[in-house]
This record gives C-alpha cells, structure tokens and sequence, in this order.
C-alpha cells in the first residue's frame, strides 16, 4: 500500500512537472493569453486536470515563475561561484536548452505589469544573493554599493536582450527562436566577457571626481 502511495505521488509529480514545463513553452511562444486547452494539448493531459494540480491559469503562471527563476538561479550561482572558463564554454555549448526559459522570461517582461514588475525583483534579489556567494569565494570583486550594482546589472541584461530579440524576431519558430539565442550568445559573450575581466576605464579618476560631488557616496572599502 505504502509503495502504491509512493507511486502515485511521484506520477502526480511528475505530470505536474510536465504541465508546467509545456506551460512554460507555450506562454513563451505565444504569449500569456494562450489557452489551457493548448498547454493541455502540449502536455497531453485535459484543461481540467490543470486546474486540479494549479488550482487556475494564475496558479499556473505563478508556477511558471518559480520555476524559471529557480532554474536561473542554479544556473547563476554555478556560474559566479566558478568562474572557470571551462564551465562558462559549457554553458555557451548548452544555450539553447534555456531557450524555452528565456522566451518565457521575455514574454514576462514584454507584458508588463504586476506578475512582470514581481518577477524583476525576484531576479535581482537572487542575483544580490549569488553575487555575495561570488564574493564570497573570491571570484567577484566587493562593491561599495552592492545592491545598486546588482540592480544596474539586471537592468542591463534584461534590457539587451529586449532589444536583441525585438530585432530579431521568431515568429513563434522554436528553432529560429533557440538560433536567435546563440547568435545573441555569441555576439556578446567576448566583449562581456573583456569588460567584465579588464574594466572600461583606464583609471578610476571618473569613480573619484562622482564621489568627491554625490552628497553622500557609498562608504570607500579597501577591498573593493
């Protein structure tokens, strides 16, 4: 009896799992009004036993969200606690396994509004709380204003990709779509990649000339 429980509870997991993962991809590629009788289609499972495991559409999308931005997470973390070129050239080898992710997340942020809004803040709390671990293992530089820098860099991947995937756009193509990705991939990754090991400026006289005029700059810190 308690095996047959144990079963049953790993298939309900496990088709819960694959509702959410066709729900991922279908509000990817087509947006948030897609209907539950695609997604069920796409997982083949009935509307109605999405609505038995979410609850409703919004249970679903909030479902969504937790696993996109966990996935992120892990896939973050690994990444600044490295910082090998062996694992980054492993990553760039499997980028278009995140493409589902990244169409989700962009559709997200295309909407707007409250859910897009959460799911920015969410990102940059878990990007502060990965780049401490970076830190931590001496792997990124400390900043005198950590929680600005994390949000500056949100910003700014989100932003990037905005542009790059407005033009160039899939038309709701899954290959083109994963191919779009790794062009983007690969037309940032060495100028990022300089930036980011060597710095922009050849001096810090531009960082000290804003200090000396803010009113009230972040405290100076012998690490950063």
């Amino acid at each position: 009896m308690a095996a047959e429980t144990e079963l049953a509870s790993q298939d309900e997991g496990g088709t819960r799992s694959r509702i959410r993962d066709a729900a991922v991809r279908r509000f990817g590629r087509d947006g948030f009004g897609a209907g539950l009788r695609a997604i069920g289609a796409d997982a083949g499972v009935t509307a109605g036993l999405i609505i038995h495991h979410f609850g409703s559409k919004g249970g679903l999308r909030r479902a969504c969200d937790e696993h996109v931005l966990e996935l992120l997470r892990s896939a973050k973390e690994e990444a600044v606690t490295d910082g090998s070129t062996a694992s980054m050239m492993a990553r760039m080898a499997e980028v278009e396994e995140f493409a589902p992710v990244v169409r989700y997340l962009l559709r997200s942020f295309q909407g707007g509004g409250e859910l897009a809004a959460a799911m920015a803040e969410h990102m940059i709390a878990d990007a502060e709380t990965y780049l401490a671990a970076g830190e931590a293992a001496s792997v990124i530089r400390p900043s005198r204003a950590p929680a600005a820098r994390t949000r500056y860099l949100a910003y700014q991947n989100i932003g990037s990709m905005l542009v790059w995937f407005t033009l160039h756009p899939d038309d709701g193509d899954d290959a083109r779509f994963a191919a779009s990705l790794r062009a983007y991939v690969e037309t940032i990754a060495f100028p990022a990649v300089e930036l980011f090991t060597q710095g922009l400026f050849s001096d810090r006289s531009m960082l000290d000339d804003y200090l000396m005029y803010v009113p009230d700059p972040p405290p100076d810190d012998d690490s950063a």
